[in-house]
């Protein structure tokens, strides 16, 4: 075992020790905790294994030219609204953007691409959207998205810029 993941293991014991600690003394905030990680664990077993057998699917049935034609280089505006469209309909949240995100860029998505669909996975998935124009009235969630949008949309294409120009890389475990 390396030292790097004997230090992980440590941590995760010491820190599971002092949560013990702590519920045997009766104290609430290591109740409300530990509370909250079992509801945040059933959550996450409940929508994570799903979301991995649709990555999957994605995976295999998707081609790469279509990802490539539709939100790779030479896919122009068009490619922002796909990965919004895309995000809006999503479940599970940014923990689930993740892995089809680099599913996409695997497939040949541009990085400014990437980069606006995980703005939006946070910004304007559908059943989010809802709830906030019923709280909070239509107007608000129009003016709050028609200022957001274009906003993810140049960070995320100054943000490729930047690092084409750092010549950054990413180094991905599964890449192809």
């Amino acid at each position: 075992m390396s030292k790097k993941r004997i230090l992980k293991a440590s941590a995760a014991l010491l820190l599971l020790s002092v949560y013990v600690f702590f519920l045997k003394a009766g104290s609430l905030p290591a109740k409300g905790i530990g509370e909250n990680f079992l509801t945040f664990a059933i959550y996450m077993l409940r929508i994570l294994p799903p979301v991995f057998i649709l990555i999957g699917l994605f995976d295999v049935w998707v081609k790469e030219e279509t990802v490539e034609k539709h939100l790779g280089r030479n896919s122009g505006i068009a490619a922002y609204l796909w990965a919004t469209l895309l995000a809006s309909a999503m479940a599970g949240g940014l923990f689930v953007a993740f892995p089809v995100a680099h599913s996409l860029y695997r497939k040949g998505a541009r990085l400014s691409v990437i980069f606006t669909y995980i703005g939006a996975a946070g910004i304007c998935r559908i059943p989010m959207t809802t709830f906030e124009a019923y709280f909070m009235g239509i107007q608000f969630t129009l003016i709050r998205l028609m200022v957001s949008m274009p906003l993810v949309i140049i960070v995320s294409i100054v943000m490729e810029r930047y690092l084409q120009k750092t010549g950054y890389t990413m180094n991905l475990l599964a890449d192809k």
